[in-house]
């Protein structure tokens, strides 16, 4: 028999699976026109204020254009407009009748991809530009591999600056035949080509009278319709404890709550769980949100969970349901970006967030480095510089739950940082590489690690 709260609840998660909320980044090589898209998809979507416009319009005239810059709307740092480039993500929030968005605009230049990593990190779309007069190039098969290995679901093309090729079908059906096939051999699911002129505005939020040959949809309309579904029910539930709860005043004596934000799938009162990497179990006595009780809680809501057992638990372990434990390991196979300046050597000693728990690791084996020219492996390259992307074996001094990336991009994601200044070296994605399967790296010798 089903309760009246198993009911409603289960018709707040349907509700909320049907989400109205799409995040997307923009990415793209050097002046390929991504603020200028970003800033004609806010103008003419009626997104902009009126004191904003007028300011970019004064920017503009003082620099001598003509019309307004409408990448000044996005390039907000005072080297972003000297230059005339984009250097750090710039967060824009609008909405339309039929969807509301979270934008990142993320830098193109290759010394920025650290940026474009954190963009697309937490993205459902990428939308990734093309200078029509250049086509394909490096820096754009970067963008689709970070993408791909980021799984972001949803990809455009858009091919910009269709105004200066005089429009022609031909160069818009080479450069989108280029991409597919490169970015299908990465695995990426949903690939939609769109041939645009941000600076005329074609394609962009209205259709082209320039382009006829074209019956896809325009930019904005691909973001409104793009099916974009959160299954809460299906996922695999994880709650890393943030904070320990323990208040001692006579009106809650003995209250003990795990705090933190559920980073996937849902937790009910009265459900069995398991504590790592301890693997204790007990069950949940009760669910605080917003200070009040609740039977159900999911994703990403911030809750207290209270067990009915007094149970060494503290800020780093790991909350899960006891029916679907991951499993939990020392040796981390994963993917990793190399963001940091400094090499990634094999040797080095490293510390490892995953969640809310930070350990001491070990870079034992750097397998193999990825070639973006034909996506082959380079075996054994030693280290990983600034802007590569490679597979990593990392030993770490205590056993983790780490989920694969692949199932979960919240609790199979972690960063290796410099233990000397707290630098970010690398961002990771453990399990295999890309959507499709890739041999799995040979087994390293555990002898001289003292962990």
């Amino acid at each position: 028999m089903t309760s009246t709260t198993d009911t409603t609840a289960a018709g707040q998660l349907a509700g909320l699976s049907a989400t109205t909320l799409l995040r997307f980044a923009t990415a793209g090589s050097v002046d390929d026109g991504k603020s200028t898209l970003v800033g004609r998809l806010l103008h003419d979507s009626k997104s902009v204020l009126a004191d904003q416009l007028e300011a970019v319009e004064h920017a503009s005239r003082s620099r001598g254009a003509e019309g307004p810059d409408l990448a000044l709307l996005t390039d907000g740092l005072r080297a972003e407009r000297e230059q005339g480039i984009t250097i750090d993500v710039a967060y824009r929030y609008f909405a339309t009748p039929r969807r509301r968005f979270i934008l990142a605009d993320t830098p193109g230049h290759v010394q920025y991809t650290r940026n474009m990593v954190t963009g697309a990190s937490t993205a459902d779309l990428a939308v990734v530009l093309v200078d029509a007069r250049n086509g394909v190039i490096e820096q754009t098969r970067r963008h689709a591999a970070v993408a791909a290995l980021l799984r972001v679901p949803h990809v455009v093309l858009a091919v910009n600056k269709m105004d200066l090729v005089a429009y022609a079908e031909p160069v818009f059906a080479k450069i989108a035949e280029e991409f597919t096939a490169y970015a299908g051999e990465l695995g990426v699911p949903e690939i939609t080509a769109i041939p645009i002129s941000a600076l005329a505005g074609d394609n962009v939020v209205e259709p082209s009278s320039n382009m006829d040959w074209y019956g896809g949809p325009t930019v904005l309309e691909h973001l409104e319709t793009v099916p974009v579904s959160h299954d809460l029910t299906s996922c695999h539930a994880r709650l890393p404890v943030q904070y320990v709860i323990r208040p001692q005043t006579a009106e809650h004596p003995d209250y003990r709550g795990y705090a933190g934000q559920i980073a996937a799938g849902t937790f009910r009162v009265g459900e069995s769980v398991t504590v790592l990497p301890s693997g204790r179990t007990s069950t949940i006595a009760g669910i605080d949100l917003l200070g009040e009780p609740v039977d159900v809680a999911w994703t990403p809501q911030s809750v207290t969970v209270r067990l009915t057992d007094d149970l060494d638990v503290s800020r780093g372990d790991l909350l899960v349901p006891s029916s679907d434990t991951p499993p939990t390991s020392q040796d981390i196979a994963a993917t990793v970006c190399h963001v940091a300046d400094q090499p990634l050597s094999v040797g080095q000693r490293v510390l490892l967030k995953h969640t809310t728990r930070t350990v001491k690791a070990i870079v034992k084996q750097i397998p193999s480095r990825l070639t973006l020219d034909d996506l082959s492996q380079h075996p054994n390259p030693g280290q990983l510089v600034a802007n590569d992307i490679g597979r990593v074996l990392v030993r770490t001094a205590e056993p983790l739950a780490i989920d694969a990336y692949a199932d979960s991009r919240r609790t199979g994601s972690f960063l290796l940082i410099d233990p000397a200044d707290g630098t970010t070296l690398a961002a990771g994605m453990a399990g295999e590489a890309f959507a499709k399967a890739e041999a799995a790296a040979p087994a390293a010798d555990d002898e001289g690690w003292d962990f």
